[in-house]
């Protein structure tokens, strides 16, 4: 699956299906993969990781009644699960588009050498099909799930606003 460095003269590291590779294998990228099943569970988790986290910094307010308590913190929980879902974002759209595109920019020694390499057609198809069918769509449910998340902040600073 790697390609080798004679066969392209990108380097290994900034090729983009080994960068593909390298960011599908990372311990954050990982965990929201393609399977609904586990994307949901890893949201569960950031959740209740940044409710360990979140608590005692609520703890810290002027808190008066346990609703209160529960509104500050569902606000900080999905504060912390959106910039999550930020940085895949951003993660994963630039793999796709160095994966979709027929060229690659790539460093040889610095930022100072810039090149421009155009793929060839194995391994364009290959890019391609990979970004379509694994990276789009966890893009997909990514950017679902950013918009849910931020009607329900906003849901959340009503109600917040609500009890003051």
């Amino acid at each position: 699956m790697f390609f080798s460095k004679d066969f392209c003269p990108v380097p290994f590291d900034q090729q983009p299906l080994n960068e593909f590779y390298a960011l599908k294998g990372s311990c954050l990228f990982s965990c929201f993969g393609l399977k609904l099943k586990n994307y949901l569970y890893s949201i569960a988790g950031v959740c209740f990781i940044s409710a360990i986290v979140c608590t005692p910094l609520v703890f810290t307010t002027k808190i008066f009644s346990l609703i209160q308590f529960f509104a500050v913190e569902s606000i900080f929980i999905t504060f912390i699960l959106i910039l999550v879902l930020i940085r895949l974002y951003l993660g994963w759209s630039y793999v796709v588009k160095r994966l979709l595109s027929a060229t690659i920019f790539y460093e040889e020694s610095g930022w100072y050498d810039g090149q421009i390499w155009t793929k060839t057609a194995d391994m364009l198809t290959k890019d391609r099909l990979i970004g379509m069918y694994y990276v789009l769509p966890v893009l997909q449910r990514i950017k679902y799930t950013f918009a849910i998340l931020v009607l329900v902040l906003m849901i959340e600073f009503f109600f917040y606003g609500l009890l003051y």
